[in-house]
């Protein structure tokens, strides 16, 4: 994936982490679940980040310390 990518989900991650804070703060429900859902919209696109980046590397970074 591409670093903009990358960077777009951690951003959306980030976001929706600020607003579910907010909406604790504040005791507003809503952008509180807003919040939530953003944030672990913006974790599962970069665990898929993660994955594509395992399965399109000549040698995947999980295998990389492993001795033979």
């Amino acid at each position: 994936m591409s670093m903009q990518d990358k960077a777009r989900h951690k951003g959306e991650e980030v976001k929706g982490n600020v607003k579910e804070s907010w909406g604790k703060l504040t005791d507003n429900e809503s952008l509180e679940t807003e919040g939530k859902a953003e944030k672990w919209a913006g974790m599962a696109k970069g665990a898929v980040d993660e994955a594509v980046d395992d399965l399109t590397d000549d040698e995947p970074r999980r295998n990389a310390g492993k001795r033979e």
